[in-house]
């Protein structure tokens, strides 16, 4: 596992006792139906993770950055919070 996503998964799962991979986080903030499903740890990647350390986990998961932007974007609707990957 990459350091980003040692420093990510740390930021992520403490807090609420999860225990997801990298490969998991990945998927679910990729994923819209978080945003309705209410996944704190993905919330917490939106919130609680820098956001220099966001695009270094989404390049090193070589995930689509507009697909994050949208769950983001959700993200910050649900919540009124401003997100820095929200579109």
């Amino acid at each position: 596992m990459s350091n980003v996503a040692t420093m990510v998964l740390t930021t992520v799962n403490a807090p609420y006792g999860a225990g997801l991979s990298a490969h998991q986080l990945a998927a679910m903030i990729s994923d819209p139906a978080s945003a309705s499903d209410f996944n704190a740890p993905v919330f917490a990647f939106f919130t609680e993770v820098s956001p220099a350390l966001q695009h270094a986990f989404i390049a090193d998961m070589g995930l689509d950055g507009e697909e994050v932007s949208a769950v983001a974007t959700k993200f910050a609707q649900l919540s009124g919070y401003t997100l820095p990957l929200a579109a």
